[in-house]
């Protein structure tokens, strides 16, 4: 019968080198000697010990430490506190110091700042290294949850409601107890379950009020529509993910096609991603070039990007969502649409019918008429006069056109005493939506071709995997912290993580 050698895994006390821990080609080696070479003297500025007080640990070792936990998949301070103590790897990167948590814990809060700085070294190093290519550019967000109660969310009107409904629960609940203590004679009614309830109704209340008074304005989107706010992060949204609801942020990232590497990173408290495409492209402005194309989902189409996109002359592709109904390799897709659903009705609700708007006349290019939805012609009514400061080119219907028309309904608000539709058109809305049409149609016909339908793939392989690496691979599946500034921050440490693993790969310091 076989024997084997006894294998003893009780503790014992083992004489360590710990500079002979960190092995080369490891992401370990790449960080540590990553670090070292960074200019971190942003980090300077924080300190104010230079006569009086206790010496501070090195930001560069804090950096180690907290980037070494992320990418082990560690983000609570206690975590790796206790890593710093147990893990002999840690104990060699950190040279067997033993940061307390709360040391831990501030310095990732407050990285918002110099870790943009640090961010952009690291990236000037994996250019040094040839690792970006800046070919393409592929953008995308992943939404993810933060340290905010979705309870908590609502506008400024529902707060208020909140609070009053508070109040007078306990009014009524006080108003009963002292008609009950009144009839019952010297013994309350009132027991310490319901006393405690008062108490923390009333407790509740004075948050709300005192919330609203900290808070006198809504949050505000585009088009001057209320958002709304949340008591324990104002600054995160509701955003709606394919498994439910969240109150979290949008974390985008920009990456390089060559090898990967997050060009820019950013975290709004936005679930709209049409809102994100401009301030990315003012982040990627040191790392773009005049040849740099930039490639995004449909999610980050809108009229209004494709037409800023091609004012800057930036090289884009943006698919519309209807991209795949004009793709012969979709042609089958209508009979998935189909098929009922029970958790959603992907039913279109019926549209209420509005009066025809100026945008429904049809201008023509010398300005002389319009035409209107039923096809006849509006001539021009006068020479260009001014509307609120802005010029406008007047055109009016004829009798014999609008009178029998059978869309008086839907074109003159007063149908029966208003004998003929008129319109007034800016004339510099006329020139934009031009321009705007033109930039449209343009991007459709480069999505419609050979390589926009290469380049929509080449996107997927592109940002899909850092998304997977990050969140799975690393566990960063949602935020710790709360404000817009810190997420960011945080959302920059995770990417830095991916980085530096690009260059752990690629022989970075071998």
């Amino acid at each position: 019968m076989a024997r084997y050698k006894q294998i003893d895994m009780s503790p014992r006390l083992l004489a360590v080198d710990l500079s002979r821990q960190i092995l080369a080609g490891s992401f370990e080696f790449a960080l540590s000697h990553l670090i070292d070479r960074l200019n971190l003297s942003a980090f300077d500025s924080r300190f104010r010990n230079d006569a009086v007080g206790a010496p501070a640990y090195p930001p560069a070792l804090l950096l180690k430490i907290v980037l070494l936990a992320y990418s082990k998949g560690i983000t609570h301070s206690r975590d790796i506190e206790a890593a710093c103590r147990e893990n002999v790897v840690f104990m060699a990167i950190s040279g067997d110091s033993h940061p307390h948590f709360t040391t831990i814990a501030h310095f990732i809060a407050t990285l918002s700042e110099p870790i943009a700085d640090v961010f952009a070294q690291v990236l000037t190093v994996c250019d040094q290294e040839g690792l970006i290519g800046r070919q393409m550019f592929a953008i995308d967000g992943v939404k993810l949850p933060s340290n905010a109660s979705k309870a908590k969310s609502g506008t400024r009107a529902d707060f208020t409601r909140e609070a009053a409904k508070m109040r007078a629960q306990v009014a009524k609940m006080i108003e009963r107890h002292r008609g009950c203590d009144q009839s019952a004679g010297s013994e309350p009614c009132a027991g310490n379950k319901e006393a405690r309830h008062i108490e923390r109704l009333t407790r509740q209340a004075e948050r709300i009020e005192q919330w609203l008074e900290q808070h006198p304005n809504d949050r505000h989107g585009v088009k001057n529509s209320v958002r709304q706010s949340n008591r324990t992060d104002n600054e995160s949204a509701k955003i709606a993910t394919e498994k439910g609801v969240i109150q979290g942020y949008t974390a985008v990232a920009a990456v390089d096609a060559k090898h990967q590497i997050v060009v820019a990173a950013q975290a709004h408290g936005v679930g709209q991603e049409q809102e994100l495409l401009l301030p990315m492209l003012d982040a990627l402005g040191p790392q773009r070039t005049a040849h740099t194309l930039i490639n995004t989902d449909a999610g980050y189409y809108s009229k209004r990007n494709v037409h800023a996109l091609d004012q800057r002359g930036v090289k884009a592709c943006i698919p519309d969502p209807n991209y795949r109904s004009r793709d012969a390799r979709y042609a089958g897709q209508s009979a998935h649409k189909a098929k009922p659903d029970a958790l959603w009705d992907k039913r279109k609700a019926p549209k209420h019918l509005t009066l025809f708007r100026p945008k429904d006349f049809q201008v023509a290019a010398d300005l002389s008429h319009c035409i209107c939805p039923a096809g006849k012609r509006l001539y021009r009514s006068g020479h260009h006069r001014n509307l609120n400061g802005f010029a406008t080119a007047d055109f009016a219907g004829a009798k014999r056109d609008c009178g029998p028309c059978s869309l008086r309904a839907r074109c003159l608000r007063k149908p029966e005493s208003t004998p003929t539709r008129q319109v007034a058109i800016f004339l510099r809305k006329v020139v934009y939506e031009q321009q705007l049409e033109q930039a449209v149609e343009r991007m459709k016909q480069m999505v419609d071709s050979a390589q926009g339908h290469e380049l929509i793939a080449q996107r997927f392989a592109t940002v899909e995997p850092v998304f997977g690496n990050v969140r799975f691979n690393k566990a960063l599946n949602r935020f710790t912290l709360r404000g817009q500034a810190k997420v960011d921050g945080q959302w920059k440490l995770c990417c830095l993580v991916h980085n530096i693993e690009k260059l752990a790969n690629n022989g970075y310091s071998r």
